[in-house]
This record gives structure tokens, C-alpha cells and sequence, in this order.
């Protein structure tokens, strides 16, 4: 298992590398762009996003910034500096943003029930590399206080989303949502122990 993830995340990189380089921009540069397409960020928030050090970003955003893909703009207060894409970066941004496809293309080989499996066990990992502090916080539903796993126990759309007040099932799960809201740490440990704890039922079931 691990030398297969091991595996895939050599090809990202590569691919990564391929994607963007032609671009003109690292691959680390390209994910700052579709990190600050998604919203503006202080170099703090970017970094914390990307899951990289503020000097490694730092450097990324300069040279954004020399590209003409990025501008630095005051912050909320006279201390803080906005990162914004220009329409030159957001451009950029559609086109880097699409290298992972070939990726896509591979997941839509498997049925929909392995990929509803692929997709909990990923909100599993995800969720415990965060909770242990190897990658940044993530915009997940085990974390999010609008998330009640297994509400409606023995349904095929087990969880519950209080935001929307619908109850969804695994392959409905989010791996970055918008209307996240991070949960009390005791909420994000009871959520955890029920969604591990207990089995949903196969959609049509």
C-alpha cells in the first residue's frame, strides 16, 4: 500500500513538473496560483495552504510577483499585505490547473462503489495526517461542525450535513468545501470514533 501511493506521488510530481513547466512556473507556483484562484490570502494563510514554510512560499510569491502573476496589495490592517492573482495569473491559474486529469482518467476506470471506498479511506488519511500535524488543516467533513456521521444509521446515505439539513452518504463526502467550519476538538473526536466505527450500507442496498 505504501510503496503504491509512493508510486502515485512520484507521477503527481512528475506530471506536476510537466504540466507547469512549460507554463513558465514551478509546480509549487502553480499551486499558489490555484490556491489564490480559489481566494486572496496573506502569505501566512498561502503557505499554510500549500502545506510549505513561509520562506518557501516567500520565494514562490516573488517570483509570481516578477511575473506579473501576482500582485501585493494592503491587507485589513497596515501591517498585512493581500496576495490577488492578476488577469495574466488567473489565466495561468485555468491553464497549470488542468495537469492532473490524466489522473481523473485513471480513478474513472474503477466502479463506483471502489470509488466511494477510495474516497472514505482518503478522507481517513487525510484526516489523520492533519490531526497529527503532517499536513496543514484541510476543508474536510470530519472536521467541520456541520458534519453528524451516521445519523441515519443502516441508510445508504447515512451522514447528515446541517448546513444543507441533507442527509448524504460516502461518495458525497468533501474533501475541500467551501462551507467548512471547523469543529470543537471533542465534536472532531466523536465525529471520528462514529464515522470509523461503524460500516455504511452500498448505495441500492
Amino acid at each position: 500500500m505504501t510503496s503504491g501511493l509512493s508510486t502515485i506521488g512520484m507521477v503527481l510530481k512528475s506530471r506536476a513538473w510537466e504540466g507547469a513547466g512549460p507554463e513558465g512556473v514551478t509546480p509549487t507556483q502553480a499551486q499558489a496560483l490555484e490556491s489564490l484562484r480559489e481566494r486572496p490570502a496573506s502569505l501566512g494563510v498561502l503557505a499554510a495552504r500549500l502545506g510549505a514554510s513561509t520562506a518557501t512560499a516567500s520565494n514562490a510569491v516573488s517570483a509570481l510577483v516578477h511575473k506579473g502573476l501576482v500582485v501585493k496589495e494592503p491587507g485589513s490592517d497596515k501591517r498585512s499585505i493581500t496576495l490577488r492573482l492578476t488577469e495574466s495569473g488567473a489565466s495561468m491559474a485555468d491553464r497549470t490547473s488542468a495537469w492532473p486529469d490524466f489522473l481523473s482518467r485513471a480513478v474513472e476506470t474503477l466502479d463506483p462503489g471502489e470509488q466511494t471506498a477510495m474516497l472514505r479511506s482518503l478522507v481517513k488519511v487525510i484526516r489523520t495526517l492533519q490531526h497529527n500535524g503532517d499536513i496543514p488543516p484541510q476543508r474536510i467533513c470530519l472536521t467541520c461542525r456541520h458534519f453528524h456521521p451516521h445519523l441515519h444509521a443502516g441508510s445508504a446515505e447515512p451522514h447528515h450535513c446541517a448546513y444543507l439539513n441533507e442527509p448524504f452518504g460516502d461518495r458525497h463526502l468533501r474533501l475541500d468545501c467551501a462551507e467548512q467550519v471547523d469543529a470543537s476538538p471533542e465534536q472532531q473526536r466523536r465525529a471520528w470514533q462514529r464515522f470509523v466505527s461503524q460500516q455504511t450500507r452500498p448505495a441500492g442496498t
